[in-house]
């Protein structure tokens, strides 16, 4: 029957997807190309109606199957919100609704939709802060979603792979009739894909964005009412399911109330948007968000798979917040408001001492690091012990804990890691790691002989956790010059360059370029006439033979341009580069370095 309803529901949001987009212009449901929107032709929209109607017909199979039909107050007041969220959508489309107007009926449908599940009577009436939760849940996650829609593909495949996870980690707490129904959405999403997948030839509309967010909102609050999983609350695995649009809409209204602009206002400002503006192509923007999409579902899983054991999934979950966090002030960096980002935050009273909290004193990496050593530690301990040995061992762990995380961390500051910039972080900058992990590994060995006399600890402990930190200290430290590189390699709308010479002069040319985004410039392939580097990666650019592979070379990884990167580079061999440019109408340019 689940099948059944994902292959209904793809088919019939196909066929439907072509009925709107060709009835769409004749009512004037057309959006046209705006300075704040991603698009650049007139695209039909309204392709939400495709999509609920898909729905409804792929969970219409429950009809042949009584038994799937579960309790009627779980899946019929979600269904009902799900459609007066699409009638408020398709009134927007048509009318253009104020944002407070949304704002105001997603509340509203969200208050209505906490009643019908708790129930009327007030034996079984929800705390407070229950309601007001749920009903700011329900309106943020509709929002959320209809924010996402702002990249061709983006919100729909999100959506999808939200409400499939949905469906399979809380299906039963939701019942089978409403994980049926998350799955024909799931299958409707899959069929309007065809219609809005780059380049888009239908939108979906608020129509479609509010029913997919309020179905997903709704069916996240039903575990709600049912007993906890474990020490996971259904609600944690819905954030993590959606983080998506969750991270995205907090992204947005954070940076935006940053630059002194309004939260309601639209722009190309988006997660997805930086992501292009960083140089990745449309497609790959969304696929990358596509994969954090399944990231934060694949966490999800974990949380519950492993819920009886909190000590294995906090650490996680923890990873997965400093991840998320690190990506969105990689983002932040990126400008999208005319250099004026922060320009709120600088105007404000208390500017100064922020300033000093954030990049005198470095703050924030003072706190991920506690966190890592946090994580590392506990790591360490289950690498070494398992089974029942780890639960004899643990209460060590938690007693020497405060005194490692303080020594560790005032090892770190003394190395002067936290007077090193994470753009320019290298080799050299490893040795400061290297000295600050030594240090404090060194400092916690000896503070527990002390304190213990070694009894009930282990080296192999400290060695595992020696280890760890230092990868992951390392990691975080290189992150932002890893996500440079990976977004310069990518950028669609560099030169593909090859530099002829990987000597000293070239190696320090092919980093320039990554360095610097606005050269345009994507150094893909040395060509080097020493048989030494042949077939070798050079500073992260491969060495793809000498003078006789340089015209395959340039056919073969479609090169835009050569540079000559020494003065070496002449005689014969010029000649012979210059003459293969020519016939392939490429140009050829010189690197000229000189101290004025």
């Amino acid at each position: 029957m689940i099948t059944a309803a994902f292959v209904i529901a793809t088919v019939a949001a196909l066929l439907l997807g072509r009925v709107v987009r060709h009835v769409a212009p004749s009512v004037g449901a057309v959006v046209p190309p705006r300075p704040d929107r991603w698009h650049n032709t007139p695209t039909p929209t309204m392709g939400g109606i495709a999509i609920a109607v898909g729905t409804l017909a792929g969970c219409a199979v429950i009809v042949r199957d009584p038994a799937l039909i579960g309790p009627l107050e779980a899946w019929v007041p979600v269904l009902g919100a799900a459609l007066a969220m699409f009638v408020v959508g398709l009134l927007d489309d048509r009318l253009q609704l104020s944002p407070l107007a949304k704002l105001v009926a997603s509340l509203a449908i969200g208050a209505f939709l906490v009643f019908a599940l708790a129930g009327a009577e007030p034996a079984g009436a929800l705390p407070l802060h229950y309601t007001l939760i749920g009903t700011i849940w329900f309106a943020g996650v509709c929002h959320a979603l209809n924010l996402l829609d702002n990249m061709d593909g983006l919100a729909a495949g999100v959506a999808a792979i939200s409400a499939l996870f949905m469906a399979f980690l809380l299906g039963e707490s939701v019942g089978p009739t409403l994980a049926l129904l998350l799955v024909a959405m799931a299958g409707a999403l899959l069929g309007f894909l065809f219609w809005n997948r780059p380049p888009a030839r239908l939108f979906m509309g608020d129509c479609g964005s509010l029913f997919i967010g309020a179905l997903l909102a709704g069916s996240a609050l039903v575990p709600v009412f049912h007993t906890r999983i474990a020490f996971v609350s259904p609600g944690l695995l819905a954030a993590l399911i959606l983080v998506v649009p969750l991270f995205d809409t907090s992204f947005v209204l954070v940076l935006r109330r940053l630059a002194g602009r309004k939260a309601s206002k639209g722009g190309t400002d988006h997660v997805s948007h930086r992501l292009a503006s960083l140089g990745f192509s449309e497609r790959s923007a969304v696929r990358i968000l596509y994969l954090l999409a399944v990231a934060g579902g694949g966490t999800a899983w974990v949380l519950q798979t492993y819920s009886s054991e909190p000590m294995l999934t906090l650490p996680l979950l923890a990873l997965f917040g400093v991840m998320l966090v690190l990506f969105g002030i990689f983002l932040a960096r990126v400008p999208a408001y005319n250099a004026e980002d922060f320009i709120a935050l600088q105007k404000s009273s208390f500017a100064p001492f922020l300033k000093d909290l954030a990049f005198r004193f470095h703050a924030g990496q003072v706190m991920l690091d506690l966190v890592l050593i946090t994580i590392c530690y506990y790591a360490a301990y289950r690498i070494r012990f398992q089974g029942p040995e780890l639960d004899t061992f643990l209460p060590y762990f938690t007693a020497s804990y405060p005194i490692v995380l303080g020594l560790q961390v005032a090892a770190l500051y003394s190395s002067g890691l936290y007077q090193r910039s994470w753009d320019t972080f290298g080799l050299r900058d490893i040795a400061a790691v290297l000295r600050g992990v030594g240090f404090g590994w060194l400092l916690s060995v000896l503070a527990v002989g002390y304190y213990y006399r070694f009894a009930g600890f282990s080296y192999g402990v400290f060695a595992f956790d020696a280890v760890l930190l230092t990868m992951a200290v390392g990691a975080t430290r290189i992150s932002f010059r890893a996500m440079v590189l990976v977004a310069a390699t990518r950028n669609k709308r560099s030169r593909r360059v090859l530099v002829y010479g990987a000597g000293s002069f070239g190696q320090l040319l092919a980093r320039e370029m990554r360095a610097n985004p606005d050269w345009n410039m994507n150094p893909v392939a040395f060509i080097d006439d020493d048989p030494m580097k042949a077939k070798r990666w050079i500073g992260g650019v491969p060495v793809r033979g000498a003078l006789e592979q340089f015209e395959a070379a340039m056919q073969r990884y479609q090169i835009d341009e050569v540079v000559l990167s020494s003065p070496a580079i002449n005689g014969s061999v010029e000649r012979r580069i210059r003459e293969v440019c020519v016939r392939l109408e490429r140009p050829v340019r010189r690197l000229h370095m000189e101290i004025r």
